[in-house]
């Protein structure tokens, strides 16, 4: 069989100790993940990224190392992210309470209107 015939192989043909050195040296910046996959033959396109999601130290979320502390300006932008969302969530109670308190207001008018043209009493009195 010559050497430089192709051969497709699967998940089970990489050992577990294979992929962390590999996740290793990615993470580490010795080499991406596309070298990764020419260095050691690796065939399937996102392979060592399905690697570094799964045994890797990278919080894919935020883009961030997770072991790793936040600089100043990483820390900052997540802090204006939250803001904005802080601000949106705001903007949206803000509304409903607008809407709620219009609706009482409606409600009130209704009932005296009510108790007006049908001459009862809906309201209980309240004695204190």
């Amino acid at each position: 069989m010559n050497n430089n015939t192709y051969r497709k192989r699967t998940q089970k043909d990489y050992t577990m100790s294979f992929k962390l050195s590999v996740v290793s040296e990615v993470e580490k910046g010795e080499l991406t993940y596309k070298q990764a996959q020419l260095k050691y033959g690796i065939q399937g396109r996102s392979t060592v990224l399905v690697w570094l999601r799964k045994y890797g130290n990278f919080d894919w979320d935020h883009q961030t190392p997770s072991t790793m502390p936040k600089s100043p300006e990483q820390k900052l932008l997540e802090l204006e992210q939250k803001l904005r969302q802080l601000e949106k969530q705001n903007n949206r109670l803000k509304a409903q309470a607008s809407a709620a308190e219009k609706k009482a207001i409606l409600f009130d008018m209704m009932i005296d209107l009510a108790e007006k043209e049908y001459n009862i009493p809906i309201r209980k009195n309240s004695k204190t």
